[in-house]
Parts: structure tokens; C-alpha cells; sequence
């Protein structure tokens, strides 16, 4: 069947939730996908940050496809080797004594929403987030994140959930009061517009949660798991959590959450506080296992280092050649933005779209940047198709 054949079928059953691109993807294989006609597509957005090691790496294949021949599922009342090895791996190479296994990054923020209130006294239960923040789609992590575009239609929002100027650290400390548990910020807001957070800024919030006795939730469920160039953003940022948060690239395409703490938290969770059916799942383990380890091979994270600074630079040298189009790149590693100028805002949507009939997917953040996401195992010359692209995009634009 084409990709027209699939589509009408797809369209008749489905919520319209997504606003999908006219094609059907069949295949995939390191940065590439084809779809259902044989098109092939350059991936700079890996699913959302999720395939960070490309499609169908043969070691994470290997490990789901054993996995899934000895054990597929058993409930959490039972330990398994996967997903002990899994939590051993998360632990041994970040701040956090303990971990919960879930299954998605909006689970994750759930836990991780919950933690802090349990962990911390009586009547404090209100937790301020950022502006221009994005925590998931669940009713809490919507009401915690700072985009009003998510929170319209659902309303009334739980409450307990409160939205500080970006960057603003005195306008923080004055919204902190006596119900006051914990401040949750991304290191680098993604679906913000990939605006990083500055250090000093982050060290500003690590300071205001000590001096007023709360906890501090990194929510890295985009810019974690290596994107950043380390395996975690925070290593970066001279500033250390409370409470951690992961989701996407963890289990490189299987659905699987996850949430850190240090032992002093995470002892508020007691048999009974918290659970998933499906957190932990040995298969999905497998694959995160699998994808760790690679990650952490010596030198493969100090690569993604030297190929987002060479991303950043040839977005950046775009930006200079179209002046009018475009500022200087931002972000952390293999997640960078372009933004876009005011005049040019309006017109992100369609160069999004002139790039897919090019070949190249990627996607335009915040309603401010067109956003590059590509799996961690992208080529130099696979970024220059990228630019070379972007470049076309920008010139029949212009005229």
C-alpha cells in the first residue's frame, strides 16, 4: 500500500490529536527513514530526542529481541536482572541513591510531583516552575508547565502549581511562600524554543531551594541522557538536584520513564506511595541498559560535544549569510535552535514543510525556533545535508 492508501485508513480511526506530515514510515536505519512510497528522509528530530543512537541500532535490537525470548513482562512485585541492572547504571554515573522506573516522561514528572510533596512537611505542597516551561500532558504536568497554550480547554488545572518569570531570580524568591515544596526547571527549556538556562541562573535556584528549605526537580527528559554532550545537563551546569527526571532517549524508541533521587527524598516513598504497572518492564530495561552502556563508551559523549559545537557553528554561519532571516544557534550539544527573526516568525511552520519535501525532518519550537534534534550518531557530512537544506529553504524563501 502507498502512503495516500495508509493515510486514509489512519485518518478514519484516529483522535485528531497530531497534526501529522503526509507520510507513512516504514523503516528506519541510523539517521534515516523511509516511508511506505520509498522515500527517504534525513531524521534531525529522532522522534522527539528519542532515537539518540538512530533507528534500529543492532546491539539495542539484539538486546530487546533476547529480552523479549526469556522474560516480557512480570509485575513489580518481583525483581528482575534488566531492570536492577538499569537503576545500578543511572546510579553509579549521577548524584541519586534511588530510582523509579516508569513509563513515560509525563509519568516521570507525575513521580517526581508527588515525591517532593511527600518528602517535605506538612501543608507545603506548591511547586513554582518556569515560564516558557514544558513538564507533559497529564493534568499535573500541564498545570506545571509555563505555556498557557497547553492549559487552555482543560481547565479548571489542579491546583498547587505556580509559573515565575524566565530568568527573573528575584521574582522567583518573591513568589515562594509558606506552601512552597520545591522549584522544577528544565537546565534547557526544548518545546520552550531550546533556550538553555544560564549557570549562574541555576545557581541562583539551587541557592534560593537551600536557603528556604526546598527541593529542586531537574526535569531532563529532552535534554538528558546525552543530548547535552554529557550523559546528564546538570553535569554542566555546576548545579546538582534533589530530584531528577528522564524519559525519551532512555530506552532509544521503547516507552520508558524514569525518576532519580537522593536517599534523603526518595526514603518518603513507602510501599503503597507510588507504583506503575508496566515501570521496569525487562524488555524495555533491556533496550535502556543497552543504550547506556553505549553511551558511555569512551569518547562517544565527547563526540557529540565536537558535532553539536560543529552543528552550532554551521547553523550559526546561516544566520550570518541570511541576516534577516536568522540570529546565532543556541543550546547544549546535539539539541540546538535557529531562531528565527521577528519578521520571519510566521513563515517557521513552512520551512518546516519545504524541508520534508526536501528529505529533512525537524520541527519548529516555541512558535520562535526551527529546532535540531538529530540522533547523537549523526555524521559531519549528514549535518552539512542538514545546512545545505536549510540553506535552500531560506534563499527560495527569500525571494
Amino acid at each position: 500500500m502507498t502512503n495516500a492508501e495508509w493515510i486514509e485508513k489512519s485518518n478514519g480511526s484516529f483522535m485528531t490529536t497530531y497534526g501529522r506530515y503526509p507520510a507513512v514510515m516504514v523503516e528506519g536505519k541510523g539517521c534515516l527513514l523511509k516511508d511506505a512510497d520509498g522515500r527517504e528522509y534525513l531524521d534531525c528530530l529522532a522522534g522527539i530526542a528519542v532515537c539518540s543512537l538512530g533507528h534500529c541500532h543492532p546491539a539495542i535490537t539484539e538486546a530487546i529481541c533476547r529480552q523479549a525470548s526469556t522474560l516480557v513482562h512480570v509485575s513489580n512485585l518481583y525483581h528482575t536482572m534488566p531492570q536492577t541492572e538499569l537503576a545500578g547504571l543511572l546510579i553509579s554515573h549521577s548524584f541519586a541513591d534511588r530510582v523509579f522506573l516508569c513509563n513515560s516522561g509525563a509519568e516521570a514528572n507525575e513521580a517526581a510531583i508527588k515525591l517532593a510533596r511527600k518528602a517535605s512537611p506538612a501543608g507545603k505542597y506548591e511547586i513554582i516552575s518556569l515560564a516558557g516551561s514544558f513538564h507533559g500532558r497529564t493534568l499535573a504536568t500541564v498545570a506545571a508547565t509555563g505555556q498557557e497554550k497547553f492549559h487552555q480547554g482543560f481547565e479548571p488545572l489542579p491546583q498547587g502549581f505556580r509559573h515565575a518569570p524566565f530568568g527573573d531570580l528575584n521574582a522567583l524568591e518573591a513568589m515562594i511562600g509558606p506552601e512552597t515544596c520545591a522549584i522544577l526547571c528544565e537546565p534547557l527549556q526544548g518545546e520552550g524554543g531550546v533556550r538553555p538556562l544560564p549557570p549562574e541562573y541555576l545557581a541562583g535556584i539551587r541557592q534560593l531551594c537551600d536557603t528556604h528549605n526546598l527541593l529542586l526537580i531537574f526535569d531532563e527528559i529532552q535534554v538528558g541522557m546525552g543530548r547535552s554532550g554529557t550523559l546528564f545537563a546538570y553535569e554542566q551546569c555546576g548545579v546538582t538536584p534533589d530530584i531528577l527526571t528522564l524519559a525519551k532517549a532512555l530506552g532509544n524508541g521503547l516507552p520508558i520513564g524514569a525518576m532519580l533521587a537522593t536517599e534523603s527524598v526518595a526514603k518518603a516513598f513507602e510501599p503503597g506511595s507510588h507504583a506503575s504497572t508496566f515501570g521496569g518492564n525487562p524488555v524495555v530495561c533491556a533496550a535502556a541498559v543497552a543504550t547506556v552502556r553505549i553511551m558511555l563508551e569512551d569518547g562517544f559523549l565527547a563526540e557529540v560535544q565536537a558535532k553539536g559545537a560543529y552543528l552550532a557553528e554551521r547553523l550559526t554561519g546561516l544566520a550570518e549569510k541570511y541576516p534577516a532571516v536568522a540570529t546565532p544557534a543556541r543550546g547544549l550539544g546535539l539539541i540546538q535552535g535557529l531562531p528565527l527573526t521577528e519578521a520571519w516568525l510566521d513563515k517557521g511552520p513552512a520551512m518546516v514543510n519545504l524541508l520534508f519535501e526536501k528529505g529533512v525532518l525537524l520541527n519548529f519550537a516555541g512558535g520562535k525556533v526551527l529546532r535540531c534534534l538529530p540522533p547523537l550518531i549523526i555524521s559531519r557530512a549528514e549535518i552539512d545535508r542538514l545546512i545545505q537544506a536549510l540553506d535552500e529553504v531560506f534563499a527560495e524563501l527569500s525571494l
